[in-house]
This record gives structure tokens, C-alpha cells and sequence, in this order.
């Protein structure tokens, strides 16, 4: 496994296009909170998210294919999905392991009903610091806001 840090060129269609779908092939056995409508409607806003966040790494598999990816801005991890084909393979720790040593990255929002992400992040040393009623788009999908204390 290799973590790949993207720069804005390697942001290519075709790349941003399998992070989509590895982002809806991760959402839909994860996020059951979320409508099928809901899923449509966020597919838009994660391609803009992946062009735009400042850094975007990707665990890339043998083949070369994406395995997973984390968005890094401002010390927050903005987005953390892995292939569903790799979960419990520690695709997951390695990103935010590189997001926390290579990125700086010291924070980061969870769905409050996504327990077993809340699981993993406080397993690698985040802890809630606060809540919020709302997403980061008014929906009605409440926030974790966690703290690295490690």
C-alpha cells in the first residue's frame, strides 16, 4: 500500500471519477442515515470537495487503484473514506496516521450517527469536544466535532 499525496495537476477526471464512486461505494454500507436522494445530491459536492481541499491523499492498492483517501485544510480532516473491500485492513489508520504526521491534521467531524467511525477515531486518540445539531450544509445530520489528544 502507497499513500499518495495528489497535487491540484494528478487531479485528473478519471481519478477524481474512481474517488466518487469509492466515496458512494463507502457512504452506502456506512452512512444508512442518508436517502438515496441524500446520496445523489452529495455526489456533486464530493467531486468539487476532492478538486478543492488543499491536501488530498489516497491509499493505492497493488494495481494502483485507490483503496481510500483523506482530504486535509486548515489541520481538519474534511473527508476519510475507504473501499469497502478494504475495510478492517487498516486503509483507514494508515490515512489518518499520514493525515496526523505528514498533514498536521488535528481535528475532524463525524456523523453522530456513524458509530463505528466515532469508534475508530477516538481508537486512534480523537476525542468529542463538541456537537452540532446540523451538517455543515443545514442538514439535519448531526456533527461530532473530535480533538486528537494523543
Amino acid at each position: 500500500m502507497k499513500i499518495a499525496l495528489l497535487a491540484e495537476e494528478a487531479r485528473t477526471e478519471a481519478m477524481i471519477g474512481a474517488l466518487v464512486q469509492l466515496w458512494e461505494a463507502s457512504v452506502r454500507p456506512t452512512h444508512l442515515f442518508l436517502s438515496e436522494s441524500d446520496i445523489v445530491e452529495l455526489r456533486p459536492q464530493v467531486s468539487q470537495a476532492l478538486r478543492g481541499v488543499r491536501a488530498l491523499a489516497v491509499a493505492l492498492g497493488e494495481g494502483g487503484a485507490p483503496e481510500g483517501f483523506l482530504g486535509v485544510e486548515d489541520g481538519k480532516v474534511e473527508m476519510l473514506f475507504v473501499s469497502p473491500a478494504s475495510f478492517g485492513q487498516g486503509v483507514g489508520g494508515l490515512l489518518l496516521d499520514y493525515a496526523v504526521e505528514a498533514l498536521g491534521a488535528r481535528g475532524l467531524d463525524v456523523n453522530e450517527q456513524n458509530p463505528r467511525a466515532r469508534d475508530f477515531y477516538e481508537h486512534k486518540g480523537f476525542a468529542v469536544v463538541d456537537r452540532s445539531d446540523f451538517d455543515d450544509q443545514g442538514r439535519p445530520f448531526p456533527l461530532l466535532h473530535m480533538e486528537l489528544k494523543r
